[in-house]
This record gives C-alpha cells, sequence and structure tokens, in this order.
C-alpha cells in the first residue's frame, strides 16, 4: 500500500457492510498481564522506552439505569507488547497514574479523554500527552471516527467487537477477551503511526527517523483469519 492517501480517499464514509468483507485481524504479539507490583515492574521499563503508547480501557457492561461499573481493564500497547493491567488485582493508583500524567509520552486511543475521567474517579491526576484519535478524525473531515472504521480506512483490515459486552471483572479473563483487549490498543497505536504518517496529527520529532512504515509494523504482529 502507498503511505499517500488523497482527501477523497480519506473523507469516504466506509459503511458496516463494506467493513464486514475486509479481512480480519487481531493481535498476534506478546501480552503481558498485570495482576500485581511484581507484574507491574516487569512492564514498566518496556513502557518507560516508548515514545507513543496505544491506550484503551475496558468496563464490565451493566444494565440497571443510572448504574456506571468503574474500568476493570486498562490496556497499554508498545511496540514490542501489550499490556493488559486487571485493575480488580491491581488498583488503579499513583504507579499506573504517572504513565498517564506524562507529557513527554503519547498516548492514543479513541474516546481517550472519557477513559481518563472514568480513571481519574479512581485515584486523582491530571492526563497528559493525550491523542484522541477520534477528534483527529472529526479536525480533518473523516467521516469513519470509531476504531473500527478507522482500522477499515487506513488499514483496510476488519477488527472485532465481539467481546465488548463481557465481563471484563473475571479474575481470569478469556482467550477471546485477551485478544480483543490486546487488538484494540495496538490497532490505537498503529492508527496513530499511520495518522501521523500522514500529516494527520502534529509532528513527532523522534518519530521521523523510523525506517519501517506502519503496514510492516502491522503485519509483524497481526494475526488473520
Amino acid at each position: 500500500m502507498n503511505a499517500a492517501m488523497d482527501a477523497a480517499t480519506l473523507q469516504r464514509r466506509v459503511g458496516s457492510e463494506e467493513i464486514n468483507t475486509m479481512p480480519l485481524c487481531r493481535y498476534g504479539g506478546t501480552v503481558r498481564l498485570v495482576r500485581s507490583m511484581d507484574d507491574w515492574k516487569g512492564v514498566l521499563p518496556g513502557i518507560l522506552a516508548e515514545r507513543v503508547l496505544g491506550f484503551d480501557t475496558e468496563t464490565r457492561p451493566t444494565f440497571k439505569k443510572g448504574k456506571a461499573n468503574d474500568p476493570a481493564l486498562m490496556q497499554i500497547a508498545t511496540e514490542h507488547f501489550v499490556c493488559l493491567i486487571q485493575l480488580s488485582g491491581f488498583p488503579f493508583g499513583a504507579h499506573l497514574a504517572a504513565i498517564l500524567a506524562n507529557p513527554d509520552q503519547i498516548k492514543a486511543g479513541v474516546g481517550i479523554r472519557d477513559d481518563m475521567r472514568e480513571l481519574a474517579h479512581l485515584h486523582a491526576f491530571e492526563p497528559a500527552g493525550l491523542v484522541d484519535l477520534g477528534a483527529a478524525a472529526r479536525a480533518h473531515k473523516i467521516t469513519t471516527q470509531g476504531l473500527r472504521a478507522l482500522a477499515a480506512n487506513l488499514f483496510n483490515r476488519r477488527i472485532s467487537k465481539g467481546s465488548q459486552c463481557s465481563n471484563w471483572s473475571l479474575p481470569e479473563l478469556s482467550k477471546n477477551q485477551i485478544i480483543y483487549a490486546a487488538t484494540d490498543a495496538w490497532m490505537s497505536r498503529l492508527i496513530f503511526l499511520r495518522m501521523h504518517e500522514l500529516g494527520l496529527v502534529p509532528p513527532v520529532p523522534a518519530l521521523a527517523c523510523a525506517q519501517a512504515s506502519v503496514f510492516d509494523a502491522l503485519r509483524a504482529t497481526e494475526l488473520m483469519s
């Protein structure tokens, strides 16, 4: 695929029927589960080494009007692994908030400011270094602004949303939940890098010398089915 995309291609509406014809891809790289401080200390050096992190959270759905659950899972994607932090076993606090409050490290995701507000209910902090991928798309009149639609528009790939409404508070996540959660954070990072490549987000000097294309990074860690 060519790195360049014209405005008409970017701004066209990609419907669900078209997305359903695209190849289904899932994250196929290393997943690190974090349930304790020792787990966190094991992944922290790899997270701190990154300039750009993909980010997402998952919350156990509620079916009672007016009731909302707290985030149960926090996902952080690096170039080399995706970290899934189970907040029921390793509660959100200063140790995790420090990453999200670091202005020198980009955290990219769809609706990321809503995620930050929900996490701030658990431990007060001021997030920094955020890039809302949906807002970046809107700023360039791209009509496809959700994660699934952006993956389709920018990569011609379909990601599954099948486990979205599952119970994320379980102490042992299923294989499907792990793949789903890891894929969302991984794809968020790749979408940011693709937007950076296309000039849709402000330039990041540290990324200017990257030699591998975003499509190489996609193919290196995706599972197709």
